[in-house]
């Protein structure tokens, strides 16, 4: 064997576990190996769990906000404003800078995977692109990362996105992104989705966007994207992220929505960190919550999960790339505090994020990858709670990152 973990507690199994491991992925799995291996870790009963997954962070504008002007009123529409005159000069170093001090954090907390979203538009133009690229290619070894090309400006009042967003799959961007609320009008918002959707058909990729991030039920294009998503036939292919207007829709409306997004096969993300923040700026008590309906989504059997979005950014001031933080402040937001509901939460930084990325041979299983996470907690709801050191991270069988804190009471 190339590593063994050895007294590991894994979710949903009695006892410590020994797991073998080799050229990358877990080769063996039970209560006591008696091999050897060129590497041992004692997991010493602590939580092993497959490395945690963000699907949704933008990382070509993280760690930004000390060098712009400050978001005076706080507001998704000022926090985009903002960053006009920052996309304008970025430079590939600047930006494989930034994401890289992100990626590493988010490697020390256990997460081995992201999906990005990369602006694409007539401001910026492709540099974006080539500077989350470019970190792609530099941290490979530890951080697999999907790229979204996300017209964040619009595409129908951005004239000339349109070319760009098929340059950037040319480039290598793997997602077509999305956010036909940011255009003038219903009919534009709908054009906007067959637009990325005809990208999406040229490029055979999948669609990930941002969807209806208001407070405003005017906004309704959640609905439009389901339909195209069913007329197209790409049920299972399609993310919604945000989708925040679906708590401001009338519950007859929002049953409605939900249960086209269930026969469209749409993943969905909330972003409760961001979104907690940003919605419900103008709003006198009682203050809305700002982010989607977690709930009644998981009950209709739609698939669901939670990113970090926003890492010290016009849009965000806080944030480290800790899936557990945003766990426990998605539990908070989502009132999921029941033992089953903790441990869904749980699930969405793991299994349930797999989906949505598509990732084949995952979770501590013999034959998938080697991509885990020891947390010095021994249950999923002391993880969340306590959001404890992530004692190893392991990436394709190699240990990538270690992190063991000295606290200790001195009277």
């Amino acid at each position: 064997m190339d590593l063994i973990i050895r007294n590991a507690r894994l979710r949903n199994k009695e006892g410590l576990w020994d797991m073998g491991i080799q050229e990358g992925k877990i080769t063996a799995l039970a209560e006591r190996l008696e091999v050897k291996a060129k590497e041992e870790i004692d997991a010493k009963g602590n939580l092993t769990t497959p490395a945690f997954i963000d699907p949704h962070i933008h990382l070509d504008k993280v760690n930004i906000v000390d060098v712009v002007r400050e978001n005076k009123t706080g507001t998704l529409t000022e926090a985009i404003e903002i960053i006009w005159d920052k996309k304008k000069n970025y430079t590939t170093e600047d930006v494989v800078e930034r994401a890289g001090q992100v990626i590493k954090m988010g490697v020390l907390n256990g997460t081995t995977r992201m999906r990005t979203h990369v602006d694409i538009d007539t401001i910026g133009k492709l540099k974006p692109l080539e500077g989350v690229l470019a970190t792609k290619e530099k941290y490979k070894d530890i951080m697999d990362i999907q790229t979204i090309a996300f017209p964040q400006e619009g595409i129908i009042k951005d004239p000339g996105c349109e070319k760009l967003m098929e340059e950037a799959m040319e480039m290598g961007a793997d997602i077509v992104g999305g956010m036909p609320a940011n255009e003038n009008t219903p009919e534009d918002s709908k054009k906007h989705i067959e637009i990325c959707f005809d990208i999406a058909e040229k490029y055979n990729a999948d669609v990930d966007m941002h969807v209806d991030e208001t407070d405003d039920p005017f906004y309704r294009t959640l609905e439009m994207l389901a339909d195209e998503t069913i007329k197209r036939g790409w049920q299972g292919r399609v993310t919604a992220g945000h989708t925040c207007a679906l708590a401001a829709y009338d519950d007859h409306y929002a049953s409605y929505v939900i249960d086209k997004v269930k026969k469209a096969g749409i993943h969905m993300i909330t972003n409760p960190v961001t979104n907690l923040m940003l919605q419900g700026r103008k709003d006198k008590q009682p203050i809305r919550r700002g982010i989607t309906r977690v709930k009644e989504l998981l009950e209709a059997g739609i698939n669901v999960s939670f990113g970090q979005d926003c890492v010290k950014d016009t849009f965000y001031p806080f944030g480290k790339a800790d899936m557990l933080e945003v766990a426990l402040v998605t539990a908070h937001a989502a009132q999921m505090s029941l033992p089953q509901e903790i441990e869904k939460v749980f699930d969405m930084i793991t299994q349930d994020a797999a989906k949505i990325l598509g990732v084949k041979n995952y979770g501590i299983e013999e034959g998938n990858i080697a991509d885990i996470v020891i947390i010095d907690a021994k249950t999923p709801r002391d993880a969340i709670r306590l959001q404890p050191d992530r004692l190893y991270t392991i990436k394709g069988g190699k240990v990538v990152a270690r992190s063991q804190s000295n606290r200790e009471i001195l009277l």
